[in-house]
């Protein structure tokens, strides 16, 4: 497959799991602003700006001041902010446009009316119910593409491209949940083993769509315990491990390197990634910092990234032919 399709059946698949998993931790944060002590708090609402790792650019433009307001408009409509919900489905649009021959007419037809969708949204102000509508249905619009994509597409490479994207993105965005959403929004020390403090593990569970499965495997909200289902579940389709797994399965059919060895960076990097959390224990995670690990998984997730972009998405001269410089054009 040309690099340049497989970038564009990988980003695509990335952006429009982006979209979802922003909808997803704004819809929650409105919620739990309904049970928290501090609803009027800007402080709530830095960390999905945090989330999305453009803390930077916010503090920018929006002068650091985390108001709800400019913090939905930065995550859900702005133009400039490349991480959007807007810019996402904008940007995974295009990609699908320059391969339109590539996917099913029922894909391109449901990332249409998802993208017309969102851009319906784009001109008004978003009171509650508006919010709440429209996180609703970038969750349904995004699982019914991955539907749809599952049911009218064969499973060969492209399809293992768009897989490899979602899960490289569900991976990181669980990592980021995890780490930032309990150890930043979390205001007081005291607050530890307190309702509140059970209200924040539910709502990180629901950030990842993983409260029911939660309580049907554990029952009570335990702090080691909804860590280790976001980190370590073999079955949980968003956990850190479950996602990675599959990545590798992924990358493996697409390589056609047998599983368990490697014959490039990319299966080099993510491969010993996927084994650190098979072999990974909660008590140790925990005992060691939960914050420093999700960090080091952050770091070595985008080394993984960098690797596999170089392996296979980066154009390469093809051998025999001569490369011209641009200056010789």
């Amino acid at each position: 497959m040309l690099s340049r399709l497989a970038d564009s059946f990988y980003w695509m698949s990335r952006y429009i799991e982006r979209a979802e998993n922003v909808s997803r931790f704004i819809d929650v944060n409105v919620n739990l602003m309904l049970d928290s002590p501090l609803a009027e708090d800007t402080e709530q609402w830095f960390p999905l700006v945090t989330t999305s790792g453009d803390e930077a650019d916010f503090k920018e433009r929006y002068k650091n001041n985390a108001t709800r307001e400019n913090v939905i408009h930065f995550l859900v409509a702005d133009k400039q902010n490349p991480n959007s919900i807007y810019s996402c489905l904008r940007s995974a649009r295009e990609n699908a446009r320059t391969m339109r021959e590539s996917i099913s007419n029922e894909m391109w037809e449901q990332l249409n009316s998802f993208y017309l969708m969102v851009q319906s949204y784009m001109h008004k102000p978003l009171d509650a119910d508006d919010l709440y509508s429209l996180c609703r249905q970038i969750r349904l619009a995004s699982h019914s593409f991955v539907g749809i994509t599952d049911q009218t597409m064969s499973h060969g490479e492209a399809w293992s491209f768009i897989r490899l994207g979602r899960m490289f993105e569900r991976a990181d965005k669980t990592a980021r949940m995890l780490d930032v959403k309990y150890f930043i929004l979390l205001p007081k020390v005291e607050d530890v083993g307190t309702p509140y403090d059970a209200i924040l593990w539910t709502s990180l569970l629901k950030s990842a769509s993983a409260a029911e499965m939660y309580r049907k495997k554990y029952s009570h909200i335990q702090p080691d315990k909804v860590a280790e289902f976001l980190i370590l579940d073999r079955e949980f389709p968003r956990s850190m491990r479950f996602c990675l797994t599959r990545a590798e399965e992924s990358l493996h059919f697409i390589t056609g390197t047998p599983a368990g060895t490697y014959a490039n960076p990319a299966e080099q990097q993510l491969g010993r990634l996927r084994s650190e959390l098979d072999y990974a224990n909660i008590r140790e995670i925990i005992k060691n910092g939960l914050h420093e690990y999700l960090d080091q998984f952050e770091a070595k997730l985008n080394l993984s990234g960098d690797a596999l972009f170089a392996t296979l998405l980066a154009m390469q001269p093809i051998p025999g032919f001569p490369v011209i410089k641009r200056n010789e054009q």
